[in-house]
């Protein structure tokens, strides 16, 4: 077995996320990236629930005050640099990388969604709930969601003829 993928694995990792850490990156793309994930997260609540108000990255319930503050962690970019990673680390022509690359940050957001929405529920009916949810399970979820999406993406990648060339 060749180790080509995962020492490029790790190295794109590691350089993945150094560069998300840098400040022009922050500024410019992970910071208006988690107010769009906290406003789409709001114009979705707000389709079933109209006292629902995003600010930035803050999602509030204007009847009972609460609110989640997405930050970090919770904007799914993290789940997509990994994704990514594996993605760009695999040997694979790239139209079908940078397709996967799309598809893949589509399916990894839509879930992201799901659960910065399901969370912000959650907190209003219980505290405790939402902690290990939000600690633990939806940690899981999403890594396992880029796993399943890398596979699928895998699944495709054998089956298309331009990859015997790639």
């Amino acid at each position: 077995m060749s180790r080509r993928f995962p020492i490029l694995f790790v190295a794109l990792l590691l350089a993945l996320f150094a560069l998300e850490l840098t400040a022009p990156v922050q500024a410019h793309f992970v910071r208006p990236w988690t107010d769009g994930v906290a406003w789409l997260s709001g114009v979705l609540a707000s389709a079933i629930d109209s006292g629902v108000a995003t600010a930035g990255p803050v999602i509030m319930d204007r009847q009972s005050g609460f609110a989640v503050r997405v930050e970090a962690g919770c904007n799914g970019v993290e789940a997509m640099i990994v994704l990514a990673a594996g993605m760009l680390a695999f040997s694979a022509p790239w139209r079908l990388r940078l397709v996967g690359l799309l598809v893949g940050t589509v399916a990894v957001q839509f879930l992201n969604l799901v659960r910065v929405v399901s969370l912000f529920y959650l907190g209003q009916w219980n505290f405790q709930a939402f902690e290990f949810a939000h600690l633990y399970l939806w940690q899981a979820l999403i890594m396992l969601d880029v796993l399943i999406v890398w596979l699928l993406w895998l699944r495709w990648v054998g089956r298309e003829p331009a990859a015997a060339q790639g």
